[in-house]
């Protein structure tokens, strides 16, 4: 059967049940999008700027499990997809940008709307292609699903010429090759030596990341944590994976993790790191990090073994097998002293003691009764971030959409929208911050079209708070370029997109307007009232270690 490029990318995308795609489009890809509409089946979800087309497919790919798609032009459209690109790339999400290009014929001739899109997202896609021959595109797409979503997830990106567009070869379909999971890069005796490890360990603990979360391997982490009685705390990237409640868990860890948390991976005498990658807001200072504990690391990319802070051993896996094989391997035993050890430490440092931080506790504790906890959270990034991560009572996996690695304020209500689409059952709110929202709010549109339950709980303090909670603490109080106090009424700002607008004042009782809110039927800004200077806590001081943390009562408002 003869097609057209065009015609082709619509065709390769069905073949990989690509059910919704985001995207914005324009005259590289107008082709593309007139083949689109021709055939009709896949839901295109236009949205209000190309970042937010990156940032939804993003979140898509977080809530569904599936590889995400985005699509925009030439130029300034691409460009506009960088760093929701990065975004991903950062924390390892599969997703496929598919961006036009201007004719062959026309490249390095400064032609209007030229980029160079493939040597602009060189270093932030786990891979990317200019297709120069149509015989090659239909093969090119396939790949770009498989490396995305193969190995260590990651975003893709497909660049393709006008004229591929609309040039015409043979295509015949194709069914999509399965993604494999391959065995664990182990030997006897490295799993021998894993479970020795294990063994002889008093006070083990597990570090946990978005390896989990992005391997499904939630239910082998609960096994493994309560087979070998081990503590466990959680990056950002993985706060969905085990329920707030369990007694193994002391929270997240990290600048803004419990002390008890960052006390016991310090005082453990076994660190067992599952899917995670010793990020600096993790680890804080390096030296002396590994004194007194021997440290096992399991990870999907060898990359990443030895990079920030050394090892005793590794084993190359992704995190389901190797869990798995664990799992069978080690036998039961119980640290009834470490575990009251650390029963100590969290009833004598809980994170909810900060007096900083307590309205935006009481909002999420009721947004957590109002949901049961199985709603999707989205975040942006800043203070509110760190609190929803804090304080919100997930209890279910795959429920927390946040830019954790590159930290891209604006990532929220488009991630919100993903999820929406991903998951059209489940209740879906952004949690954001009055900076942050403002990056990219105009995708609140997007929402309002679609008529998408989508509710943005919007902590506005009036103030880029995390940027001001530092320059409180570290800058003598010189307040530069934070002061959002200018009016935003963000109720009739809601209103004005098509959306609903409501209010909770500080001294408000929040439940019963979340609870109309997540009734509405439709989008809504929640305008929520937060103290100026609250603050996030506790918090570990730039270069200092991991258990000289500030926990909120030492400092003034």
């Amino acid at each position: 059967m003869k097609l057209s490029g065009a015609e082709i990318v619509i065709e390769c995308l069905k073949e990989q049940k690509v059910e919704t795609m985001f995207g914005f489009p324009g005259g590289a890809v107008i082709k593309i999008y007139d083949a689109l509409f021709k055939d009709g089946t896949i839901n295109h979800v236009l949205t209000a700027h190309e970042q937010g087309a990156a940032h939804a497919a993003d979140g898509y790919a977080r809530a569904s499990g599936k590889v995400g798609v985005c699509m925009a032009t030439s130029g300034p459209g691409a460009t506009n997809l960088v760093t929701g690109i990065a975004t991903a790339y950062m924390d390892s999400i599969p997703m496929v940008a598919i961006t036009g290009n201007t004719p062959e014929k026309l490249l390095g001739k400064d032609s209007f709307q030229e980029v160079d899109i493939v040597g602009i997202t060189m270093p932030v896609t786990k891979h990317n292609f200019m297709v120069t021959d149509i015989t090659k595109l239909a093969a090119t797409i396939r790949e770009a699903f498989i490396i995305a979503a193969s190995g260590r997830p990651g975003p893709v990106l497909v660049d393709i010429p006008k004229n591929i567009t609309i040039e015409t070869t043979e295509y015949e379909y194709k069914k999509p090759e399965p993604i494999m999971i391959p065995k664990p890069k182990a030997t006897e005796a490295d799993w021998d030596r894993a479970v020795e490890m294990i063994k002889e360990a008093n006070r083990p603990y597990i570090y946990a990341g978005g390896g989990i979360t992005l391997g499904k391997a939630a239910e082998e982490l609960k096994t493994l944590v309560r087979k070998i009685d081990a503590v466990l705390g959680l990056s950002l990237m993985a706060m969905d994976c085990l329920e707030m409640s369990d007694p193994h868990y002391t929270g997240m860890i990290g600048m803004h993790g419990s002390k008890a948390s960052n006390l016991a991976m310090k005082n453990c005498d076994l660190l067992i790191v599952l899917g995670a990658r010793f990020s600096d807001r993790v680890v804080g200072k390096t030296e002396g990090f590994h004194e007194n504990k021997r440290i096992l690391h399991i990870d999907i990319d060898p990359a990443e073994i030895n990079k920030n802070v050394p090892t005793d051993h590794s084993i190359i896996s992704h995190m389901k097998p190797a869990l798995q094989e664990l799992n069978k391997r080690v036998p039961e035993k119980k640290h009834p002293r470490w575990m009251s050890e650390i029963l100590e430490l969290k009833e004598l440092y809980p994170v909810s003691r900060a007096p900083q931080s307590q309205r935006p506790k009481q909002l999420l504790d009721a947004l957590t009764d109002l949901t049961k906890g199985e709603a999707i959270i989205a975040t942006e990034v800043g203070q509110h971030q760190m609190w929803a991560a804090q304080f919100y009572g997930f209890k279910k996996p795959y429920s927390f959409l946040t830019s954790g690695g590159l930290g891209t304020m604006g990532y929220g209500t488009g991630a919100a929208i993903g999820a929406c689409f991903a998951c059209p059952d489940r209740p879906v709110i952004n949690v954001a911050g009055d900076g942050s929202f403002r990056m990219n709010c105009q995708e609140i549109s997007t929402a309002a079209q679609h008529k998408l339950p989508l509710v943005i709980l919007l902590m506005n303090n009036k103030t880029l708070g995390m940027v001001r909670q530092w320059q409180t603490l570290f800058y003598e109080g010189r307040y530069s370029s934070t002061d959002l106090s200018y009016a935003i009424d963000w109720v009739k700002f809601a209103e004005s997109f098509g959306a609903k607008g409501m209010r909770i004042a500080a001294g408000d009782d929040p439940k019963p307007v979340l609870e109309a809110a997540l009734n509405a039927g439709g989008p809504v800004i929640v305008d929520c009232e937060i103290p100026l200077d609250n603050k996030v806590f506790p918090m570990v001081p730039p270069g200092a270690a991991l258990d000289e943390l500030v926990l909120g009562e030492e400092v003034d408002d």
